[in-house]
């Protein structure tokens, strides 16, 4: 990977179509978070994400959620596959649902050792657990182990949004306060709050200047929407710990970046936002 000729680090995108699968209709669940973001996501493959990457000059994280909650039709395993294959520009995480237990531990080794991913994705509301619950706690001893990051949704989803019932979604899970104790209990893993956690972005900003491994994710807002007070701490206090993402195919790069030009950010600070301090966190260097 060429990192100093890349324009941006894109942090947090999905691979919600399989490369070997037949295409097929968006589940409920999509067409409702294609509601929620007015906007109906057009789906591709890792090899297709990687092309779309390739022409903005971007890298990008990829990953797919496990949960019996998503109608996922890509594994870990072929997520690894097709980023390596397209390592100039793709990144490939891992997500793991805690309450698989000891299957799941072993599988996160397995990944790590066998298929090379890089950083492992949670989301607490779509997998029904508390971040800080020990059930997940041997999960995040070995991704602690391999000195890999973990990225964790935060705040509010689009996930079952207009649905009766959210889709049994709870917004409680994604509240950032609980990764706090998880930043205490493994000093040594890199943790990523995704998004602007509204309705708790003051505690995510708090977790962030408090604990040194906590970094915090841009994606899936529109940044015309940022509160001025997580705008205020990226472009000083965070500037360092701030990262672009896009959460597409839910919002656009191109999009994320014409709206993140108008806001008042410090020159300076820009280039650390959008792939400088992705680059030095995943040890792109």
């Amino acid at each position: 990977m060429d990192v100093a000729n890349l324009v941006a680090i894109d942090v947090h995108t999905h691979a919600w179509k399989s490369a070997l699968a037949v295409d097929e209709a968006p589940s409920e669940s999509q067409q409702a978070m294609g509601r929620y973001f007015r906007y109906q996501p057009q789906h591709a493959t890792v090899p297709e994400m990687a092309a779309y990457y390739r022409k903005l000059n971007m890298a990008f994280v990829v990953f797919a959620v496990d949960s019996p909650r998503e109608s996922r039709k890509i594994t870990n395993e072929e997520v690894a596959k097709l980023a390596h294959e397209n390592s100039d520009v793709a990144i490939p995480f891992a997500s793991i649902n805690p309450h698989r237990g000891a299957e799941g531990v072993a599988l996160a080794r397995r990944l790590i050792r066998e298929h090379g991913v890089r950083g492992f994705k949670f989301h607490p509301s779509v997998q029904d657990f508390y971040p800080n619950d020990r059930l997940a706690y041997p999960l995040y001893e070995v991704i602690a182990e391999a000195k890999l990051p973990a990225l964790f949704h935060t705040g509010q989803t689009g996930v079952g949004a207009g649905m009766r019932g959210g889709g049994g979604i709870r917004l409680k899970y994604s509240n950032p306060m609980l990764l706090d104790d998880v930043a205490a209990d493994f000093p040594n893993m890199p943790l990523i709050l995704a998004h602007p956690s509204f309705p708790w972005q003051e505690e995510a900003l708090s977790v962030a200047t408090h604990k040194p491994q906590v970094y915090i994710d841009l994606s899936g807002w529109s940044p015309r929407y940022f509160p001025p007070i997580l705008v205020q701490y990226a472009n000083t206090l965070l500037k360092e710990k701030i990262l672009f993402g896009s959460d597409y195919p839910l919002i656009t790069p191109e999009r994320w970046m014409e709206e993140f030009a108008k806001l008042p950010m410090k020159p300076e600070v820009r280039p650390l936002i959008l792939k400088e301090n992705a680059a030095r966190l995943l040890n792109l260097r």
